[in-house]
């Protein structure tokens, strides 16, 4: 069956680079269009959104714009400009003696218009609205010893008056890093025509604060020559967007995704139970459990609709073992869920007999024909030759600390590039988790989470998500799909939104595990959201 394609690849969506974005305004002035045209429409449209977002400050404190050398000083001076002509106080203050011939242009005029031009560096407890313009996009180089410490000390004394035009300065607007020591930290970032890759990294968040995309009008035929492979924003509002399985509304519980969740252990009970939840959120006609003891015995009164298919022995330290796992439990069933709270497991843990019925479990599960995800401590029992020897679909769920076990040369790449490379050379599907969790294919898609509550990073929740993101998988395996990776983002970017709508009704402290699952089961249904048959 076809794989679906979400979301649209769109100006509300493509998330590009600095290069990428430079080389489509060359394309559109390669046409014709003036660079003077370009650069108002921009700056206009910016202004515009900074007066709707900061139209009462700017009329108590007024605004100081920082003029950069480039256009991106050149669109400042348009901004410092219209709020001027509107009755807004502005200055303007640019540390360069020499700025390119359009932007220099703008300056002239700007003085003409009688704007004040600080010959000084500003106060940088200046109550005004500061709007950086000094660089944009293309940084890559530290901010020099002056500006650094000017910007510093406005983080230090005014760290909430502060925007910024497409890209903070001292900022790379690919990787997110900061270039130095020293950035501007906007609590708004009006990014311009597309979402810069970098301002979404979780590098980033604190330097980028909100960041608006300013609609530039960008053709559907200028887009398309970006690259297939240009990772994708998912936000809140695509959530109800998300693709669905299409299942038959005949197909009985067993052809409604059937799950097996492996999960918990004697030193971790609460994972296995989390990940149900979460499974059983996403609503699989038939899940099953192989778990330890306590969650085994208690499972008919907490979950009483799973299926106890196994019951695991655990270590003298705790951890699940997966020796008991048989053959027959792993057949007839759409996908497997294997790692929550299964707990470390060292070599010299698995004596004798014992280590050869591992060994037995292991090579099962990587025969294993349908869709296999692997979370937590199922990623760090493994390596990467064994991931690149699965015969069948596979996810994996990784944070930082686990991605850079498996791969050490990867633990300083940026998320994105990270990802991508982990699941080129796994052939596995990749969720890198993080305050933006990005997810990766082996044949180039990828998709990075635009929003998420940041209360959700708390225990518990990756064995939701892990738990939720399988039993989708498993229906969509049910009704005909493969194990391709935009389950997994729909996975994601649900149980991201779950997060959100807890924080908004319950506080962050209503962001539990427990309340998560819940929000999983909001009116999300097939009924409310795009079936694909």
């Amino acid at each position: 069956m076809e794989t679906p394609s979400w979301p649209e690849r769109d100006s509300d969506h493509l998330l590009v680079t600095g290069t990428q974005m430079a080389a489509l305004e060359q394309q559109l002035f390669s046409s014709g269009l003036p660079v003077e045209a370009l650069m108002e429409k921009a700056a206009l449209a910016v202004v515009r959104a900074i007066q709707a977002d900061w139209g009462d400050h700017l009329a108590r404190h007024g605004a100081l714009v920082l003029v950069g050398p480039g256009h991106n000083g050149g669109d400042g001076l348009v901004i410092a400009r219209e709020l001027q002509l509107t009755g807004i106080a502005t200055a303007i203050w640019s540390p360069f003696e020499r700025h390119r011939p359009l932007t220099e242009t703008h300056l002239r005029h700007a003085l003409w218009l009688g704007m004040a031009r600080l010959e000084q560096p500003p106060d940088p407890s200046d109550p005004a609205l500061w709007i950086d313009a000094l660089f944009g996009i293309g940084q890559t180089r530290p901010l020099d010893p002056a500006l650094a410490t000017l910007l510093n000390a406005r983080r230090r004394l005014q760290p909430a008056a502060l925007v910024a035009v497409d890209v903070p300065s001292g900022l790379d607007d690919r990787s997110g890093h900061p270039l130095g020591l020293a950035w501007a930290q906007a609590t708004d970032t009006y990014t311009i025509g597309l979402i810069k890759q970098g301002l979404v990294q979780d590098t980033a968040l604190a330097a980028a604060g909100r960041v608006h995309r300013v609609e530039l009008g960008l053709t559907p035929s200028l887009l398309a020559q970006l690259e297939p492979e240009t990772p994708l924003g998912l936000a809140e509002a695509d959530a109800p967007l998300a693709p669905q399985p299409g299942l038959n509304p005949a197909a009985g519980k067993y052809a409604r995704g059937r799950l097996l969740v492996i999960a918990g252990s004697q030193a971790y009970r609460g994972a296995g139970h989390l990940a149900l939840l979460g499974a059983s959120a996403a609503g699989p006609g038939s899940l099953l459990a192989a778990v330890a003891a306590p969650l085994a015995e208690a499972l008919w009164q907490l979950l009483p609709h799973v299926v106890l298919q196994r019951q695991l022995a655990c270590n003298a330290k705790g951890a699940l073992l997966l020796g008991d796992l048989e053959a027959t439990d792993l057949e007839r069933r759409d996908a497997v869920l294997l790692g929550p709270g299964l707990g470390p497991l060292a070599p010299d843990d698995r004596p004798g007999p014992q280590a050869a019925a591992e060994r037995l479990a292991w090579e099962r599960l990587q025969t294993f024909a349908g869709l296999l995800v692997l979370d937590a401590d199922g990623l760090n029992r493994i390596g990467v030759p064994w991931l690149q020897g699965r015969r069948g679909p596979t996810w994996i769920t990784p944070h930082r600390g686990e991605l850079a076990r498996l791969w050490p040369d990867l633990g300083e790449l940026p998320a994105l590039d990270a990802a991508r490379r982990a699941a080129a050379d796994s052939g596995a599907v990749v969720l890198l988790k993080g305050a933006r969790s990005v997810i990766a294919t082996p044949s180039g898609p990828c998709w990075q989470l635009l929003e998420a509550a940041a209360a959700a990073a708390r225990a518990g929740l990756g064995d939701v998500l892990a738990g939720y993101a399988a039993a989708r998988g498993a229906m969509a395996l049910a009704a005909g799909h493969n194990g391709d990776g935009v389950w997994l983002a729909a996975a994601a970017l649900e149980h991201a939104a779950a997060g959100l709508h807890c924080a908004r009704e319950r506080g962050s402290g209503g962001v539990s595990p427990g309340a998560v699952a819940t929000a999983l089961m909001r009116p999300n249904s097939e009924s409310t959201h795009r079936a694909n048959t």
